[in-house]
């Protein structure tokens, strides 16, 4: 039977033998070309762990004090909004940095991941997404009554965050729908920019794209908060 087949394709149905292609690809990676998955998932932890963190620190900040009672003090004080949400900001800013120095050490020491770009510029992008956070944990707390809905609104971002910012599974392979979902979470746009510096050494005109969206997030975050923030208890 094989040799009546090959019979066949020689003869009557030549025009069906396999011929080779006119192009042979082969896809060489240029960054991480070994695919070492250590080079791929450490950077990304950085985002998810700051994201968990900053989010949650501050979601929980002034919904505890309303809850002590302390909150009265606060209004009455001539204090304004933008001035207490930052006095609330400012020191977890210091406490992100050292969570990101920790994590970029064992990085370097434990899993060997590359630095090829300017550890000035991570930082740089790092303030930048560390404030884009907090500003959100600190909306939650002005629109939540108490802990536990300050708590369930930073899982309820945090969550979506994790699936769709490309952390987990491939960006460019998720659904559109997904892709655009995931295109309005500071994380997916961290992601870029931290592995873009340390696996690729991307100068700060290579992060602009990245870092922009970040930023309006950040704003319209503010406005939000600012909105919502309660000048007296209910």
């Amino acid at each position: 039977m094989v040799n009546s087949l090959s019979r066949d394709l020689s003869g009557t149905l030549a025009d069906m033998k396999p011929v080779a292609a006119p192009v042979d690809v082969r896809v060489h990676r240029r960054y991480n070309p070994e695919a070492i998955t250590a080079y791929n998932i450490v950077p990304g932890l950085i985002g998810t762990i700051l994201t968990m963190t900053m989010v949650l620190m501050t979601g929980l900040a002034m919904t505890r004090e309303r809850e002590r009672g302390t909150f009265e003090n606060l209004l009455s004080t001539p204090a304004l909004p933008i001035e207490v949400m930052t006095g609330k900001i400012v020191p977890y800013i210091m406490i992100g940095l050292i969570q990101v120095s920790l994590i970029i050490g064992c990085a370097l020491a434990l899993f060997e991941v590359p630095m090829q770009g300017s550890a000035l510029l991570l930082y740089f992008v790092v303030l930048i997404f560390i404030a884009a956070n907090l500003t959100l944990g600190i909306t939650f707390s002005s629109i939540a009554r108490n802990q536990l809905q300050a708590m369930q609104m930073t899982f309820f971002f945090f969550l979506p965050s994790i699936l769709l910012s490309g952390f987990m599974f491939p960006f460019r392979g998720m659904p559109e729908w997904a892709q655009w979902l995931g295109s309005l979470l500071p994380l997916t746009h961290f992601l870029l920019l931290v592995r873009g510096i340390m696996l690729k050494g991307n100068t700060f005109v290579d992060l602009v794209p990245q870092i922009w969206p970040i930023l309006l997030f950040m704003l319209v975050v503010i406005a939000i908060g600012l909105r919502t923030f309660r000048s007296t208890l209910d």
